[in-house]
């Protein structure tokens, strides 16, 4: 008996399974239904209940930490549990968040809309002006991207009647002023790009109907989107406008408060931002200015004025290494802060310019490994006084929310986050994987000491668009999985951002197969080194981290045990035509280029499953909701490979956008499915 193995690499437009990417069809949804039954049916149950109700009573105590931003002089914060499992959107100030029990007050009630109005929805973006008393709320349906634009009153906690609203679609706003919107939305006729994203920025005055909207730029349909924000911290109210060519590569616009634009002479590649009369910037490549030439991932930093009058005597802030890399730069009260990874550690420079030159000082009392972020408390630049936040962790210590005061020396812990696990006896160690090109690939291990030869792991990783993945305090794999004696690995792949743009770059485009490489490096790596064995190694990835989870499948199956595959992207052939899919480009390539094809198709797994393999069982799990991610990547290949007589499960629920759930419950739900069927499928019984 032969199998029906289309789409195949000779002829990968051949595919028998298009009707799955009807996201609402009739037959897709009937697939759907009986998968999610089936998968249900195997791994849900009491087991399933237990861990979930366990791991939602975790995401919803009440002593986690509420994250806050600052806006004029309250501290707003959205917050999920139980009671409210979308959401209360609420502030207070930081005298009462100061307090072991502060006290808030409700701004609006997600799931009281939510009844009231017989929709889905979830708060996704709050867009405030200072001296404002509005605000445009974006409300997302079932956690999609796309939103609906609504303007409310923060005075009398109502929406407000005759006010904004726009329609859902992709993009959002920002205020130039109380009866004028910034519009960077792909909503209207004409004013959506390949990608779905906003074609136009576009002036929207209060009372006039959208479509009447002034155009103050507009890009071309193939480049990725066009966005608008607007910047107070200058002498006088400005707009930066950024052209977004493709994900890594824009064009950056200046409108001055008479509605001059300006575009600034710089190289595409580059992260910059700007204050006042200054601005910084890092590379993406080489670059030649004024006579001088700055490498890659150099940050530079000059007076905007002077830029704009010709000058490019540019200071050199910040210089790459080989293992040491710009991770971020923003600014707060005229001070520049500089993210940065040296050998993984995390370090933190600020720069300070002034007419005599820019001076630096190192960001002190901060740990010195583990994972730390930092950035400003207040949300709108002109407002801050130079406070930030830091975040401190580690796989064993959960998060410290620190406040750095401007002018005080040492940070001050304002809130701690609550143990979710017992960490007894568990260490965590840092080892490097030789990739199949020699290429050093770093991993962090978590687990009891020792090797056993046959603990079992969970492996994951991301690899992609110059992402950095950093070992974080992870309730759900601490409480599921290392407090019951388990191994967890995290690795970093080329094609993240870790160590610069070289990483990058190496692990993008026809790298891509590389990245794989070098997470199967890591897995051969742990069986080396007496860890573990192939079988009881489980490996998960999301998003990007599905193209790699897929290629374990199909090109490295003898490695692992079982594979749980999130929200993925899978068909590299017509990735471009599903949702997003035509952002990615710079990341993966053009499928319709010949040329590009050729690289392409080593990694598209939907073509590469070929029958009769010894594959190790997979599950696929997506969301309706998501709309960057099209759903039928992950239809598709589950299909395919059952078709095929593989065993391949797949789960879908409704609602949850490019993620694992629209609220706490949902979410643990997603995830305590996947380690029920990895533990399942490699031989651990750990009944907790």
């Amino acid at each position: 008996m032969t199998v029906d193995d289309r789409p195949t690499l000779s002829a990968p437009d051949d595919d028998p399974w298009l009707w799955l990417e009807e996201i609402e069809g009739t037959q897709a949804l009937d697939f759907v239904e009986r998968q999610n039954s089936l998968t249900l049916q195997a791994f849900g149950g009491k087991a399933f209940e237990h861990d979930r109700d366990i791991l939602a009573a975790i995401y919803d105590r009440p002593d986690n930490i509420p994250y806050v931003s600052r806006r004029g002089s309250d501290l707003h914060n959205l917050w999920k549990d139980a009671a409210n499992p979308r959401g209360l959107w609420r502030r207070t100030t930081l005298t009462e968040f100061r307090k072991a029990g502060p006290a808030w007050e409700t701004m609006l009630d997600i799931d009281q809309l939510a009844a009231r109005e017989g929709e889905d929805w979830l708060l996704s973006g709050i867009a405030t002006t200072p001296g404002s008393s509005h605000a445009i709320l974006s409300l997302s349906r079932g956690g999609s991207d796309a939103v609906t634009l609504r303007e409310f009153d923060l005075v009398t906690k109502s929406f407000v009647a005759d006010g904004f609203t726009l329609p859902e679609a992709k993009g959002g706003a920002d205020w130039l002023d109380a009866d004028t919107l910034l519009l960077s939305s792909a909503h209207g006729e004409g004013m959506v790009t390949d990608s779905g994203y906003s074609r136009t920025v576009r002036l929207w005055r209060r009372g006039q109907p959208v479509d009447q909207a002034e155009v103050i730029i507009e890009t071309t349909a193939d480049h990725m989107m066009i966005y608008g924000g607007a910047d107070d911290t200058g002498p006088e109210p400005r707009v930066w406008i950024v052209e977004q060519i493709d994900f890594f590569n824009h064009a950056v616009w200046l409108r001055d408060a008479a509605g001059r634009m300006t575009k600034l002479d710089l190289p595409t590649g580059i992260w910059l931002q700007a204050h006042g009369d200054w601005f910084a910037m890092k590379l993406r490549k080489d670059w030649t200015a004024g006579g001088r030439t700055y490498a890659t991932d150099t940050v530079l930093g000059i007076s905007l004025s002077a830029f704009l009058n010709g000058s490019r005597d540019f200071a050199v802030l910040f210089e790459p290494a080989p293992r040491r890399a710009l991770q971020g730069l923003f600014w707060a009260a005229g001070k520049l802060v500089l993210s940065i990874l040296d050998e993984l550690r995390p370090r933190f420079e600020t720069f300070t310019p002034s007419a005599t030159g820019w001076s630096r000082e190192t960001l002190g009392g901060l740990p010195e490994i583990g994972v730390v972020d930092v950035w400003p408390l207040d949300r709108h630049p002109s407002e801050s006084n130079g406070d930030l936040l830091a975040n401190v962790q580690d796989p064993l210590t959960p998060p410290s929310l620190l406040l750095i005061e401007r002018g005080v020396a040492s940070p001050v812990v304002l809130k701690q986050a609550p143990k979710t696990f017992t960490a007894d006896g568990l260490v965590v160690t840092q080892h490097e994987a030789v990739s199949i090109d020699g290429e050093r690939i770093p991993y962090v291990q978590t687990g009891p000491g020792g090797e056993t030869g046959d603990a079992p792991v969970y492996m994951s990783a991301y690899g992609g668009f110059a992402h950095s993945v950093k070992p974080y305090y992870n309730a759900s794999l601490g409480k599921l999985w290392l407090e019951r004696g388990g191994t967890v690995v995290q690795a970093n792949l080329r094609g993240g951002g870790e160590f610069g743009t070289r990483w990058h770059d190496a692990g993008r485009l026809a790298g891509k197969k590389l990245s794989h490489d070098d997470f199967a490096a890591v897995a051969a790596d742990l069986v080396r080194r007496g860890v573990t064995s192939a079988k009881r190694i489980a490996a998960q990835g999301g998003s990007n981290g599905g193209i790699l989870i897929t290629n374990m499948l199909v090109r490295y199956p003898e490695r692992f045990g079982a594979l749980f595959c999130t929200i993925p992207l899978i068909d590299m052939r017509r990735y471009t035509k599903l949702l997003a899919g035509a952002s990615w480009i710079a990341e993966y390539g053009d499928p319709d280029k010949a040329e590009e094809w050729e690289w392409l198709k080593t990694y598209s797994a939907y073509h590469n499953v070929k029958a009769g393999q010894t594959y190790p069982p997979i599950l696929i799990a997506t969301t309706r909701r998501d709309d960057r991610v099209h759903p039928g990547h992950a239809r598709k290949m589950a299909a395919k490979l059952q078709a095929m007589g593989y065993e391949a499960w797949f789960y879908e629920p409704e609602a949850g956008g490019h993620g694992y759930g629209k609220d706490n419950k949902e979410r643990a739900g997603f995830e305590v499915l996947g380690f029920r069927f990895l533990k399942e499928k490699i031989g651990w019984g750990d009944e907790g």
